[in-house]
Protein backbone atom coordinates (compact mmCIF):
# COMPACT_ATOMS: atom_id res chain seq x y z
CA UNK A 1 0.00 0.00 0.00
CA UNK A 2 2.91 2.27 0.79
CA UNK A 3 4.87 1.49 -2.21
CA UNK A 4 1.49 2.54 -4.19
CA UNK A 5 1.20 5.41 -2.60
CA UNK A 6 4.62 6.77 -3.22
CA UNK A 7 4.66 5.26 -7.14
CA UNK A 8 1.30 7.60 -7.20
CA UNK A 9 2.65 10.86 -5.68
CA UNK A 10 5.92 10.62 -8.24
CA UNK A 11 3.78 10.35 -10.96
CA UNK A 12 1.87 13.48 -9.93
CA UNK A 13 5.45 15.48 -9.34
CA UNK A 14 6.59 13.99 -12.69
CA UNK A 15 3.38 15.47 -14.38
CA UNK A 16 3.47 18.60 -12.37
CA UNK A 17 7.15 19.46 -13.40
CA UNK A 18 6.23 18.30 -17.06
CA UNK A 19 3.74 20.76 -17.31
CA UNK A 20 5.58 23.67 -15.81
CA UNK A 21 8.28 22.90 -18.60
CA UNK A 22 5.61 22.74 -21.35
CA UNK A 23 4.19 26.20 -19.92
CA UNK A 24 7.43 28.10 -19.67
CA UNK A 25 8.33 26.67 -23.36
CA UNK A 26 5.19 28.07 -24.76
CA UNK A 27 5.61 31.53 -22.97
CA UNK A 28 8.69 31.96 -24.30
CA UNK A 29 8.02 30.61 -28.13
CA UNK A 30 4.96 33.47 -27.74
CA UNK A 31 7.49 35.98 -26.61
CA UNK A 32 10.00 35.32 -29.24
CA UNK A 33 7.71 35.69 -32.04
CA UNK A 34 5.99 38.69 -30.77
CA UNK A 35 9.77 40.10 -30.48
CA UNK A 36 10.18 39.06 -34.00
CA UNK A 37 7.04 40.39 -35.70
CA UNK A 38 7.30 43.55 -33.61
CA UNK A 39 3.98 43.69 -32.19
CA UNK A 40 3.14 46.73 -30.60
CA UNK A 41 1.62 46.59 -26.84
CA UNK A 42 -1.77 48.55 -27.43
CA UNK A 43 -3.13 50.74 -24.44
CA UNK A 44 -6.66 52.01 -23.86
CA UNK A 45 -5.50 55.14 -25.50
CA UNK A 46 -6.37 55.24 -28.93
CA UNK A 47 -4.00 57.61 -30.72
CA UNK A 48 -3.84 58.48 -34.22
CA UNK A 49 -2.29 55.87 -37.04
CA UNK A 50 1.33 56.72 -38.40
CA UNK A 51 3.00 55.22 -41.18
CA UNK A 52 4.42 51.63 -41.25
CA UNK A 53 8.07 50.74 -42.50
CA UNK A 54 7.87 49.99 -46.14
CA UNK A 55 9.40 46.25 -46.34
CA UNK A 56 9.36 46.37 -50.02
CA UNK A 57 11.49 49.30 -50.09
CA UNK A 58 13.46 47.96 -47.45
CA UNK A 59 14.39 44.65 -49.54
CA UNK A 60 15.10 47.53 -52.95
CA UNK A 61 17.62 48.92 -50.57
CA UNK A 62 19.29 46.06 -49.05
CA UNK A 63 19.98 44.33 -52.76
CA UNK A 64 21.95 47.86 -53.20
CA UNK A 65 24.60 47.70 -50.82
CA UNK A 66 28.01 47.29 -51.42
CA UNK A 67 30.03 47.86 -48.45
CA UNK A 68 31.06 44.94 -46.41
CA UNK A 69 30.71 45.88 -42.36
CA UNK A 70 32.25 44.84 -38.88
CA UNK A 71 30.47 41.57 -37.53
CA UNK A 72 28.66 41.73 -35.13
CA UNK A 73 29.81 38.87 -32.64
CA UNK A 74 31.06 38.94 -29.48
CA UNK A 75 29.65 42.54 -28.28
CA UNK A 76 28.29 41.72 -24.75
CA UNK A 77 26.95 44.81 -24.24
CA UNK A 78 24.45 44.72 -27.05
CA UNK A 79 23.04 41.78 -25.17
CA UNK A 80 22.63 43.72 -21.97
CA UNK A 81 20.32 46.46 -23.88
CA UNK A 82 18.25 43.91 -25.54
CA UNK A 83 15.25 43.45 -24.14
CA UNK A 84 15.13 47.24 -23.64
CA UNK A 85 15.64 47.80 -27.06
CA UNK A 86 12.58 45.53 -27.75
CA UNK A 87 10.27 47.04 -25.40
CA UNK A 88 11.32 51.00 -26.49
CA UNK A 89 10.68 49.87 -30.08
CA UNK A 90 7.76 48.05 -29.81
CA UNK A 91 6.22 51.00 -27.67
CA UNK A 92 6.94 53.40 -30.88
CA UNK A 93 5.59 50.94 -33.67
CA UNK A 94 9.36 50.55 -34.69
CA UNK A 95 10.94 47.11 -35.83
CA UNK A 96 13.98 46.43 -32.77
CA UNK A 97 16.13 44.78 -35.30
CA UNK A 98 16.33 48.26 -37.06
CA UNK A 99 17.23 50.15 -33.48
CA UNK A 100 19.62 47.48 -32.65
CA UNK A 101 21.22 47.96 -36.75
CA UNK A 102 21.22 52.01 -35.87
CA UNK A 103 22.57 51.61 -32.34
CA UNK A 104 25.43 49.15 -34.23
CA UNK A 105 26.55 51.71 -36.83
CA UNK A 106 26.62 54.74 -35.04
CA UNK A 107 28.30 53.67 -31.75
CA UNK A 108 29.20 49.66 -31.78
CA UNK A 109 27.30 49.72 -28.90
CA UNK A 110 29.20 52.32 -26.83
CA UNK A 111 27.58 53.80 -24.25
CA UNK A 112 30.55 56.22 -23.47
CA UNK A 113 31.02 57.03 -27.62
CA UNK A 114 31.43 60.71 -28.74
CA UNK A 115 31.98 61.85 -32.15
CA UNK A 116 33.87 64.84 -33.37
CA UNK A 117 30.46 66.44 -33.74
CA UNK A 118 29.75 66.30 -30.26
CA UNK A 119 27.07 63.08 -30.89
CA UNK A 120 26.74 60.92 -27.83
CA UNK A 121 25.71 57.64 -26.20
CA UNK A 122 24.58 54.38 -28.32
CA UNK A 123 22.27 56.53 -30.78
CA UNK A 124 24.67 59.60 -30.83
CA UNK A 125 22.33 61.98 -30.18
CA UNK A 126 23.18 65.58 -30.81
CA UNK A 127 23.00 67.06 -27.63
CA UNK A 128 20.11 69.69 -28.71
CA UNK A 129 18.16 67.22 -30.13
CA UNK A 130 18.42 65.06 -26.66
CA UNK A 131 17.19 68.12 -24.86
CA UNK A 132 14.17 68.49 -27.05
CA UNK A 133 13.25 64.49 -26.35
CA UNK A 134 13.84 64.95 -22.63
CA UNK A 135 16.86 63.57 -22.41
CA UNK A 136 18.75 64.47 -19.39
CA UNK A 137 21.69 62.16 -19.33
CA UNK A 138 22.89 60.94 -22.97
CA UNK A 139 25.65 58.81 -21.27
CA UNK A 140 22.51 56.97 -19.62
CA UNK A 141 22.20 53.65 -21.88
CA UNK A 142 18.12 53.58 -21.51
CA UNK A 143 17.58 57.13 -21.68
CA UNK A 144 19.80 57.73 -24.78
CA UNK A 145 18.22 54.72 -26.37
CA UNK A 146 14.48 56.06 -24.94
CA UNK A 147 15.76 59.30 -27.37
CA UNK A 148 16.49 57.62 -30.08
CA UNK A 149 13.99 56.23 -31.35
CA UNK A 150 11.48 58.53 -30.44
CA UNK A 151 13.78 61.26 -32.61
CA UNK A 152 13.82 57.93 -35.60
CA UNK A 153 10.03 57.62 -35.22
CA UNK A 154 9.49 61.35 -35.66
CA UNK A 155 11.78 60.94 -38.77
CA UNK A 156 9.88 58.11 -40.17
CA UNK A 157 6.64 59.70 -39.64
CA UNK A 158 8.18 63.08 -40.99
CA UNK A 159 9.20 61.31 -44.03
CA UNK A 160 6.39 58.86 -44.94
CA UNK A 161 6.99 55.97 -44.19
CA UNK A 162 10.38 55.76 -45.74
CA UNK A 163 13.53 53.86 -44.11
CA UNK A 164 16.04 55.36 -46.50
CA UNK A 165 15.31 59.11 -45.80
CA UNK A 166 14.73 58.62 -42.18
CA UNK A 167 17.91 57.14 -41.97
CA UNK A 168 19.52 59.36 -43.79
CA UNK A 169 17.63 62.42 -42.29
CA UNK A 170 19.16 61.22 -38.87
CA UNK A 171 22.41 60.78 -40.10
CA UNK A 172 22.90 64.16 -42.34
CA UNK A 173 19.33 65.93 -40.64
CA UNK A 174 16.37 66.60 -42.02
CA UNK A 175 17.08 70.08 -43.67
CA UNK A 176 19.95 67.85 -45.96
CA UNK A 177 16.98 65.50 -46.79
CA UNK A 178 14.39 68.45 -47.97
CA UNK A 179 16.82 70.38 -49.87
CA UNK A 180 18.09 67.64 -52.27
CA UNK A 181 14.69 66.69 -51.92
CA UNK A 182 15.74 62.51 -51.24
CA UNK A 183 18.92 61.27 -49.79
CA UNK A 184 22.10 63.64 -49.75
CA UNK A 185 24.76 62.92 -51.98
CA UNK A 186 27.50 62.71 -49.09
CA UNK A 187 29.38 59.59 -49.64
CA UNK A 188 29.26 59.40 -45.85
CA UNK A 189 25.41 59.53 -45.61
CA UNK A 190 25.19 57.07 -48.24
CA UNK A 191 27.66 54.73 -46.71
CA UNK A 192 25.57 55.01 -43.40
CA UNK A 193 22.41 53.70 -44.88
CA UNK A 194 24.10 50.98 -46.39
CA UNK A 195 25.57 49.81 -43.10
CA UNK A 196 22.11 49.78 -41.15
CA UNK A 197 20.60 48.46 -43.38
CA UNK A 198 22.89 45.07 -43.24
CA UNK A 199 22.96 45.35 -40.01
CA UNK A 200 18.81 45.49 -40.12
CA UNK A 201 19.01 42.50 -42.45
CA UNK A 202 21.54 40.44 -39.94
CA UNK A 203 19.65 41.45 -37.13
CA UNK A 204 16.23 39.86 -38.49
CA UNK A 205 17.86 36.70 -39.34
CA UNK A 206 19.29 36.21 -36.04
CA UNK A 207 16.33 37.45 -34.17
CA UNK A 208 14.51 34.89 -36.40
CA UNK A 209 16.56 32.06 -35.96
CA UNK A 210 16.06 32.05 -32.59
CA UNK A 211 12.40 30.67 -33.24
CA UNK A 212 14.27 27.80 -34.45
CA UNK A 213 16.04 27.34 -31.32
CA UNK A 214 13.28 27.20 -28.78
Amino acid sequence: MGKHVDRKMKLEKNTKLTLQLLTVGCIRLIFIIMMISGVVFVSNHNGPKVPSLKIAETANLLSKTEHTIPSISGRKAEHLYHMFIIRTANDHQIDPALIKAIIMAESGYNARAISKRGATGLMQLMPGTARSLGVEDLFNPHQNITGGVQYFKYLVNRFNGSIELALAAYNAGSRNVLNYNGVPPFKATRYYIQKVLQYYQIYKNQMAGEINNV
